[in-house]
This record gives C-alpha cells, sequence and structure tokens, in this order.
C-alpha cells in the first residue's frame, strides 16, 4: 500500500516544478513591471527634483512651480486624520477585544467594520462630502479633508489594533487579575503597552494609504492649485497626489516631469514610513517573544 502511494506520488513530480515555475514568473512579471515605472518615473523626475522644487509654489511656468504648498498640505492633512483616526480606532479595538460582550450584535459590527476596510476609497469621498461639506457647512476645507480620510482608515486602524491585541497571551491577564488588578489596570497597564508596537505599525500603514489617494479628496473638492499654504481648519488646501494629478494632466513635458518629481517625493515618504513600521515590529518582537 505504501509502495503503491509512493508511486503515485512520484508520477506527478512535474507539477509541483511547473507551478513553481508559473509562480516565479508571475513574480518576475510584477516585478519588471514595478522597477520599469520606478526607472521611468526617476529619469523623468531626478532633475527636477532639488531644493527650490520642495520650496516653491506651484505656478504656470513649469520651471518654477515647486511642491511647498503640496507637501504642507499633505503633512497638515496627516496630522489632523491622525488625531481624529489614532483614539477612535485603537478606542474602539480595545472595547471589541477586552469589554464586548461575544453576541451576534458584536459579530455584525464586527463584520460590518472588515467590509468596510475593503470599500472604494471615492466612495468615501463621495461620503465625505455629503456629511463634512453639506450637511456639516465645513466646506471643502482641511478639516473636512481630514475627516472624510479618517473614515477611510478608521477600519483598518481597528483591525490592525484588534489583532496586536489578540496576540498578548491571556496569562498576562490573568497573572495581572490573580494580583488583585482591575480590568482596567490590566488593560491600561499589562496589555494595551505590550500591544502598542503592533498598534503604532497598524497605524504607520494605514497612513501610508491614507497619504497616497487622491480620489476622496478630489470628491471632496480639494484644490488642484493653491499657491498659499493652509492657514486654519476652515482652509483651502491641496496635497502631493492632487498637485501631480494636475500636473500630468497637462499637455506641456515640462509639467510631467514636475509630476514626476513629485511622485518621488511621494514614494520616498511611503518607503520611510513602512520601513519605519517594518523596524518596529522587528524591535518589539524581540523584547516580546510572543
Amino acid at each position: 500500500m505504501k509502495t503503491g502511494a509512493a508511486t503515485h506520488a512520484s508520477q506527478f513530480p512535474w507539477t509541483d516544478r511547473a507551478f513553481q515555475l508559473l509562480a516565479l514568473l508571475i513574480i518576475s512579471m510584477a516585478m519588471l513591471v514595478l522597477f520599469t515605472l520606478i526607472a521611468n518615473i526617476f529619469l523623468d523626475g531626478i532633475n527636477r527634483l532639488n531644493f527650490s522644487f520642495l520650496t516653491s509654489f506651484p505656478s504656470r511656468f513649469a520651471n518654477k512651480a515647486g511642491i511647498y504648498s503640496a507637501w504642507v498640505g499633505s503633512a497638515y492633512l496627516m496630522i489632523l486624520t491622525g488625531i481624529f483616526s489614532v483614539p477612535l480606532g485603537v478606542g474602539a479595538a480595545i472595547y471589541l477585544e477586552e469589554y464586548a460582550p461575544k453576541n451576534r450584535f458584536t459579530r455584525i459590527i464586527e463584520l460590518n467594520i472588515a467590509n468596510l476596510a475593503g470599500v472604494p476609497s471615492v466612495i468615501y469621498g463621495l461620503l465625505g462630502l455629503q456629511l463634512f461639506v453639506r450637511y456639516a457647512h465645513l466646506e471643502r476645507s482641511l478639516i473636512s479633508g481630514a475627516l472624510t480620510m479618517s473614515l477611510l482608515i478608521l477600519p483598518i486602524i481597528i483591525i490592525a489594533s484588534r489583532e496586536a491585541v489578540k496576540a498578548i497571551p491571556k496569562s498576562i491577564r490573568e497573572a495581572a487579575l490573580a494580583l488583585g488588578a482591575t480590568k482596567s489596570q490590566v488593560v491600561f497597564s499589562q496589555v494595551l503597552p505590550v500591544a502598542l508596537p503592533g498598534i503604532m505599525t497598524g497605524c504607520i500603514l494605514a497612513f501610508s494609504r491614507a497619504i497616497g489617494e487622491a480620489a476622496p479628496l478630489i470628491t471632496l473638492g480639494a484644490l488642484t492649485y493653491i499657491p498659499f499654504l493652509p492657514d486654519g481648519l476652515l482652509s483651502p488646501f491641496t496635497v502631493l497626489p492632487i498637485q501631480a494629478f494636475n500636473w500630468i494632466s497637462r499637455p506641456q513635458e515640462a509639467f510631467h516631469e514636475n509630476a514626476a518629481a513629485a511622485i518621488m517625493v511621494l514614494m520616498i515618504v511611503l518607503l520611510l514610513m513602512n520601513s519605519f513600521a517594518i523596524y518596529l515590529r522587528y524591535k518589539f518582537q524581540k523584547r516580546y517573544n510572543f
């Protein structure tokens, strides 16, 4: 019987090798396309990427145009988005994981959160336009954009934070309770500090998605040309993806080079944020060997 099974398995060794080769071919093609796009952007934008480009406002003249208002607007938007989304997301994750009863209503909430994480970003733009611009009368302002982006990344933060809290061994909770700690003391003194690296990693990855989004902000009504910096929460704003979109839609080749340079800046920011998330994960994995 064993001989027959071994013979049957040895008759199809080529299927495993064929699947491995197919998977390697698909990955190689995807990486080739990615590196081609990156190289094309690099060659087009490297000549425009300088200090003057980072400190100049947009202009009708391509050689004088810069991304000062765009990257400052992106920074303001991410700061406000973090202020709105992180406390709500982490708080919701802690409640669902540590306090919420395990019943049908809780399961419906968890299912909806998972579904919201996969909703296209333009839907959040339409929601923000109706809710914050028209109903709340916040106009097409920086705070409207931050609230809209908070809705976009809130499900991601909740899911990532819940997974980080869930990964903490029950023995830590039980040991703290056995020593007389209350539920809140266990959560905020034992569970949350250990789960914090995973929560921070999830938040950074959520911000990485938000900083590269243009569709919800265009739907919301963010401007494509702003020769000034935002001076308040109700000020109009622009961000790097919208500025790059504005330049790439123009027929002049010089503006295409500006768009490539803006994309390079955005890619550098994304790489730094993702690298920081990876650093946090590996650093704290050595400290807490769970």
